[in-house]
């Protein structure tokens, strides 16, 4: 025990000395809150505990948990003392290719050079990204793919995107390239190891690298993380090298990954896809075959649950959806009979995979909740989703014997962390402690919460409503002199909006539809602008300085009810105690999404209103919408916003 607690007082020591003193003299701006962050990080990792952290905007978790890994590494126990255990790497899950890319280029390059200056480590840091092959190049199927478009007319940027395929081995650093050709030259699931290439293979020479034992921080999202863990439970060789200590950032993410991970699916993209691979391998005939049988199953599936509205989401067995599912199961039986030792056994595991997911419509196994989505030639793609997300992320993860922290801006809902407990697997665990870790921004200073009260009930979806919040919204804008972002949670009702106000406004309009990064970026050029977005512009998108001084979240974010959550209602016995409990919850954290792209810096001013008359005083929701948020100034009026910023903004603010 003196070891421990010796060894442990050292590593508090060295955290004061990096923060207090190393970080400042870099020009780096630290702050208590980020300081007590890492020693319960630390803390977390020494003590083999789990931690839940909740971390608010700019308190610099990354740096946190970055140190904290390193010291734990420098003071790690083995056998009751704390020795190096330099063979130990971390890993670092994270749910975008954004942060990996800022955490591999910007935080640990800084970093490792501050601490070998400075005598803390030795010797640099040493990591790696780590992804799925479906992101790097074989360089046999790309030859193959050009020699296959060499005379045919195809879009001239797709071309010269798989051209520079050949000077780029990881396909996520070149822009244009599209999905179809991404899947026909990715490195295939299973590598023949006659493969005539396997020598001079970019991606062996990735995988040499990243398996060097000098590496200590592994960087994968978090489907390579379950992937790995998959791996290790089915005993089959580990993707990720033995590790010790697990971050995982962005956590609020990791149950949707799970979803990904654990479920199964079936498009006719991946129909197209497998019947290319058999025209590759000389079987035209049952490449069209395999094409005709499963679009009538498909067809016949979508016929039999089409509305008015579209294609409906929850599956309903049929007896003529049955007829054509088990007649797609025994048409890839007998081909896979037919072909095997005829094509290599990574496609007849393609075919495999697909007669599963048709399997398990048939049978409709209640180990999944089976649904329905549409592709682009509305055809519906089946979906089955894992009920044992909980259960497999505790068994998959966390009933190792490892430490790990899991953070994120959002793992809190309203008083407390039960909700994320339960979607992560962790609800049931004894060694999981939970801390938050409070924004250092002065938001009771800074931010103006603006729930007007002249907010009216309108039937959801009518012109009305489209009306009301665009007079609302139009008010605003003028107040604050444009530097808006206007966050939907309908892109139907944003839509209305943008067409009532487009030509009624006096600044410049940007409105971004699915995944449209390049609108954002146009916004973020402009001036005074106005910016409408739904979908991921919740999160993730960073807005700093005068460019949103306004953030207008039209409606609460509720999730939009899906077969997945109607399954989750079964477990409550009312309906308001699966509102209490899942409902409201989930909408808190997704609030904090969006309220988190209002204050970025320590000096930013914002406006943050909400147009839904169940968030104003004496609503419905309102104890709920106060619980999430930090405290703010209130405003109940339009004068009230008006008198705010123009004691917060310059003059320049208006002449820009």
């Amino acid at each position: 025990m003196f070891y421990k607690v010796e060894y442990q007082k050292r590593a508090h020591q060295e955290i004061e000395k990096i923060f207090r003193v190393l970080l400042p003299e870099q020009g780096l701006t630290v702050r208590e809150e980020q300081i007590r962050l890492c020693h319960e990080m630390l803390d977390t990792l020494l003590e083999k505990k789990i931690a839940l952290c909740d971390a608010g905007v700019g308190i610099g978790k990354t740096y946190a948990y970055l140190i904290a890994c390193v010291l734990m590494r420098k003071y790690s126990m083995l056998a009751g003392r704390f020795v190096p255990l330099s063979s130990w790497p971390v890993v670092i899950s994270t749910s975008s290719i954004a942060l990996q890319k800022a955490i591999i280029s910007e935080y640990i390059p800084f970093l490792s050079r501050v601490l070998v200056e400075h005598g803390i480590i030795q010797s640099p840091l040493r990591a790696v990204v780590r992804k799925g092959k479906e992101h790097f190049v074989c360089d046999n199927r790309l030859e193959q793919r050009l020699e296959a478009i060499r005379h045919k007319q195809k879009n001239p940027a797709q071309k010269e995107a798989l051209l520079s395929l050949r000077r780029h081995y990881d396909m996520d650093e070149v822009q244009g390239v599209s999905g179809f050709d991404r899947r026909l030259v990715c490195v295939p699931k299973f590598c023949p190891r006659e493969c005539p290439g396997r020598n001079v293979c970019r991606y062996q020479r990735y995988l040499d690298e990243a398996k060097n034992k000098d590496v200590f921080i592994q960087i994968c999202n978090h489907n390579y993380l379950l992937a790995d863990a998959s791996h290790r439970r089915k005993d089959y060789r580990p993707l990720l090298a033995e590790y010790r200590a697990l971050i995982v950032d962005e956590a609020h993410q990791l149950p949707e990954a799970a979803r990904q991970m654990y479920g199964k699916s079936l498009c006719y993209d991946d129909i197209r896809e497998i019947a290319y691979y058999l025209e590759r391998e000389h079987q035209g005939m049952e490449a069209r075959t395999l094409k005709s049988v499963i679009r009538n199953v498909l067809g016949i599936i979508g016929e039999n649950h089409m509305s008015q509205r579209g294609l409906r989401s929850e599956f309903q067995w049929t007896e003529e959806c049955a007829l054509y599912l088990c007649e797609g199961i025994q048409m890839i039986n007998e081909m896979t009979k037919k072909l095997k030792g005829a094509i290599p056994k990574w496609v007849l595991n393609r075919l495999e995979e697909a007669k599963t997911v048709l399997e398990c419509f048939f049978r409709q196994d209640r180990k999944y909740i089976l649904h329905l989505k549409v592709d682009q030639e509305h055809l519906p793609i089946l979906c089955a989703a894992s009920r044992e997300i909980p259960k497999l992320l505790q068994d998959m993860l966390w009933k190792q014997e490892l430490s790990a922290i899991l953070t994120s801006g959002t793992l809190k809902a309203g008083k407390g962390f039960e909700r994320t407990r339960q979607v992560t697997g962790l609800a049931e665990l004894e060694k999981v402690q939970e801390y938050v870790a409070e924004s250092p921004f002065s938001y009771e200073k800074n931010c103006l919460l603006y729930l007007p009260k002249t907010l009216k009930p309108c039937k959801r979806g009518s012109r009305e409503e489209a009306k009301m919040v665009a007079r609302h919204i139009h008010s605003l804008i003028c107040s604050t002199y444009g530097h808006t972002l206007v966050l939907f949670t309908s892109y139907t009702l944003m839509g209305s909006v943008y067409q009532i106000l487009r030509d009624r406004l006096p600044f410049p309009m940007v409105e971004v539809w699915r995944h449209s990064q390049e609108e954002i970026v146009r916004f973020k050029t402009m001036e005074n602008a106005v910016l409408f977005a739904a979908g991921s512009c919740w999160e993730g998108v960073d807005f700093p300085g005068d460019m949103v001084s306004s953030l207008i979240i039209v409606k609460l974010p509720f999730a939009v009810p899906d077969p997945i959550s109607e399954a989750e209602k079964e477990d409550y016995g009312t309906l308001e105690e699966y509102i209490q409990a899942i409902i409201v919850p989930d909408m808190q954290k997704k609030l904090r999404q969006g309220f988190g792209r209002a204050i970025r810096t320590e000096v930013d001013t914002c406006v943050v209103s909400i147009l839904d008359h169940r968030a104003v005083k004496g609503g419905k929701y309102y104890d709920d919408v106060m619980c999430a948020l930090p405290v703010c100034q209130m405003a109940e009026n339009m004068k009230d916003v008006q008198m705010f910023i123009r004691s917060r903004k310059g003059v320049e603010y208006y002449l820009s």
